[in-house]
């Protein structure tokens, strides 16, 4: 036997023991949680079938995507001149970002939601602050809200945004853009007409990232939503724990699995979602 084919075949084998934690871990759960789904006394479809009849799990389920759509844009927005400045700045500057970015980020979820409600409720910090500005005559609703949810996930999931885009703005060689310059574009033209381009693979997987990681949010939701804020995991934890139906918590699983995984698809398809793994079309 060639000692190439050797080799291959020894790298095959290497590669069982993480297939296996996979299927173990991942696949054989997940092939369980499908076959749940179809367990109803009234017939293999029924929870399907009620989630189908109930508008209200549509409203959830949309509202769900559509936070987490939201989320995802207030963190580019807010994530990119952070980025930007980080791949540019000098050592002090950027470990004291870096600082910014992660300490939070390691801080427990709990005592930055709870944190929010301090600042946030109507007798919190920030509309202290606005109204001895004069800037508010009476407290405003910032809690216990979809606002107060958008604004607990984006800020959690900001460095999910920044570190993407970073890793690609470090890649690109700044003599681009002052070659753009040196060639008549205004700054608005070689931003959007050369850096903007090169950095959308760190954009698309900042956004993928942020935007999936949303969709299971439940702790942000369940402290600063309200019954405005609620998303499809607070529905599936309370058909869990509290009704009992696993089944029905089962289909409302898979029917997140099926959206995430088609918005993916979608993505993939028409907005060219491969560059983030270097998927040539």
């Amino acid at each position: 036997m060639p000692i190439a084919r050797r080799r291959l075949d020894a790298g095959r084998l290497l590669v069982l023991p993480a297939l296996g934690l996979l299927l173990a871990l991942f696949l054989w759960p997940l092939i369980a949680l499908l076959a749940q789904s179809f367990t109803h006394p009234s017939g293999w479809a029924g929870n399907y079938q009620r989630l189908h009849e109930a508008p209200i799990y549509y409203r959830v389920l949309f509202r769900t995507i559509w936070i987490s759509a939201e989320t995802a844009l207030i963190c580019l927005i807010v994530g990119y001149p952070v980025a930007y400045k980080l791949s540019v700045a000098g050592p002090l500057v950027r470990s004291l970002i870096l600082v910014c970015i992660f300490v939070p980020f390691w801080t427990n979820l709990l005592v930055r939601s709870y944190g929010w409600i301090i600042l946030l409720n109507p007798k919190g910090a920030l509309n202290a602050a606005l109204a001895g500005l004069g800037l508010a005559e009476s407290p405003i609703d910032l809690v216990y809200n979809r606002l107060g949810v958008l604004i607990g996930m984006s800020q959690i999931m900001l460095p999910y945004m920044i570190l993407p885009l970073y890793a690609v703005m470090t890649r690109i060689d700044p003599r681009v853009m002052r070659a753009a310059r040196s060639l008549g574009a205004s700054p608005w033209q070689a931003f959007t007409k050369v850096y903007l381009p090169m950095t959308q693979p760190g954009v698309m997987a900042g956004l993928v990232l942020v935007f999936t990681i949303s969709l299971g949010f439940f702790v942000i939701p369940a402290i600063l939503g309200g019954r405005s804020g609620v998303m499809i995991a607070q529905l599936i934890e309370f058909n869990i724990n509290q009704s009992l139906n696993w089944g029905l918590a089962s289909a409302l699983s898979a029917c997140l699995l099926a959206v995430t995984v088609g918005l993916l698809w979608i993505g993939d398809r028409f907005f060219g979602l491969g560059s983030i793994w270097g998927i040539a079309k």
